[in-house]
């Protein structure tokens, strides 16, 4: 059984930093690209980040451009979201997702919801002003 746990989340100040892991287990995703979404209350799940399955390649939401970075280790099967300069803005639950299409040189980073079939239960990220 495929299962994804969000860690790292919390309250934190406006201009501090957290570092977000999702550990996969059930299976490898080595060949799969990883991604980052949110919602904050009362919005849709958004996009925030996405890493192709050898982690060269990645795509930010323009929210997030320049602050956040995502990163993964396939040794471990896990992913990082790397989150610097938080905004109130940026208050959400994060969910680590999976795309399951086996990813190919000439694969298009996913970065709509529906481009992934497995998710995590989240985990709650608040920024104080």
């Amino acid at each position: 059984q495929v299962r994804l746990v969000e860690s790292g989340g919390g309250l934190v100040q406006a201009g501090g930093s957290l570092r977000l892991s999702c550990s996969a287990s059930g299976r490898t995703f080595s060949r799969n690209a990883m991604g980052w979404f949110r919602q904050a209350p009362g919005k849709e799940r958004e996009f925030v980040a996405t890493v192709s399955a050898n982690g060269g390649r990645t795509a930010y939401a323009d929210s997030v451009k320049g602050r956040f970075t995502i990163s993964r280790d396939n040794s471990k099967n896990t992913s990082h979201l790397q989150m610097n300069s938080l905004k109130p803005e940026d208050t959400a639950v994060y969910y680590c997702a999976v795309d399951e299409s086996i990813w190919a040189p000439w694969s298009v980073l996913p970065v709509k919801r529906n481009d992934y079939e497995y998710w995590g239960q989240g985990t709650q990220v608040t920024v104080s002003s």
